[in-house]
């Protein structure tokens, strides 16, 4: 994996290049009637989106990768396999972003979502019936970094029928890998560890099944929420160095969580063990509008995966438009923060949290 990806973007073309040029062109030459190099219209198939495309396929051992303007494109060309009346179960714990659009397609749409607890498994199968098409998982959730055993969930899947939709944005082929164990569908918002520098928007959704690709290719096509050239490459620049970037950023994260296991202004760390991706519930008597104002090296920002440490406050930010009691009931409160810890030195990472949580504290 590791050879792979540090040689990911390498070309094989006429000129020696080691990286994939950026191929700006919108339209293709025919040479006659009836024939075709294979691209004709960039909205349909560019060179340099599928180079990652094919790149991404193969870390992900799938057949197709659909490379796409955003996380949020990549959820909606799933949502569009689904017609109403159908139903799709939801981990209960979920990016809030995603909470929104299933809420819109089952306003708009007649698509109905259901949120359930998939360790739960016998709570899950009495949600199965003959409207059930897909179960929507994120293997390790959303804030609350929750880990989801899904050896289970995959068996009651096949024996029903259902399509299992895995969004692995946190862990990433470098640590895991959902078509090889039995999902149908992996998606993942690339702006985050798969771009890796917080320089661009792209999301990514991938098959194994060569049907299931076909029809994804189709409205991949007719939508149009394509990945432009430029982006493509960047997010080929960033596989490069995916694992060295998951490798540190996780070590830093459970440094940290270990370090503030048991830290007074701690009441509760959030923590899979895996990725860079972690939450802190900071005690009642810290005020967190402080603490975020007050952090030096890290970076209060609304997103996660990049190299720098960000630190995100769900409640406003990311799950703002999830009703009060929905997030209440996810633990989304106002003393929840997350933090995608980057690849910084983590003495000056836990330096930083440590003076803001002194200065946070209410009457200091």
């Amino acid at each position: 994996m590791e050879t792979k990806l540090a040689q990911i973007g390498m070309t094989k073309d006429v000129t020696g290049a080691t990286t994939s040029p950026i191929y700006t062109a919108s339209a293709y030459k025919h040479e006659k009637l009836g024939m075709s190099t294979g691209f004709d219209y960039t909205r349909t198939k560019n060179p340099t989106r599928s180079h990652f495309e094919e790149a991404f396929a193969d870390l992900e051992q799938g057949s197709h990768a659909f490379a796409t303007s955003s996380g949020m494109a990549a959820i909606q060309l799933v949502c569009n396999l689904f017609k109403p009346g159908d139903e799709v179960l939801v981990s209960f714990d979920l990016y809030g972003g995603t909470f929104r659009i299933f809420e819109f397609y089952e306003e708009q749409y007649g698509i109905k979502f259901i949120y359930v607890d998939f360790d739960e498994i016998e709570e899950v199968k009495k949600h199965i019936h003959s409207a059930t098409k897909a179960f929507f998982i994120e293997p390790i959730t959303n804030p609350s970094m929750i880990e989801v055993a899904l050896a289970p969930i995959y068996r009651l899947a096949k024996e029903h029928d259902i399509m299992t939709i895995i969004d692995n944005t946190f862990l990433t082929p470098f640590y895991y890998k959902p078509l090889v164990e039995g999902a149908d569908i992996v998606l993942h918002s690339a702006t985050k560890y798969i771009g890796g520098h917080n320089d661009v928007l792209a999301g990514v959704v991938t098959v194994q099944d060569e049907a299931l690709g076909n029809t994804l290719s189709m409205h991949h096509n007719m939508i149009g929420a394509t990945l432009s050239p430029f982006d493509g490459y960047l997010l080929l620049r960033g596989l490069k160095t995916l694992h060295l970037r998951m490798e540190r950023s996780t070590e830093n994260a459970q440094a940290l969580s270990e370090y503030f296991s048991d830290h007074a202004a701690i009441d509760e760390v959030l923590y899979s063990g895996r990725t860079g991706m972690m939450s802190l519930r900071l005690g009642e008597e810290y005020d967190v509008g402080a603490f975020l104002e007050n952090i030096k090296v890290c970076t209060f920002a609304e997103s996660l995966g990049g190299t720098e440490t960000f630190i995100t406050f769900p409640f406003t930010q990311t799950h703002a438009d999830m009703p009060d009691e929905e997030r209440i009931k996810r633990g989304i409160d106002e003393q929840l923060i997350r933090l995608s810890v980057g690849v910084e030195n983590i003495d000056d990472i836990r330096e930083d949290l440590i003076q803001a949580l002194a200065k946070a504290k209410k009457g200091a």
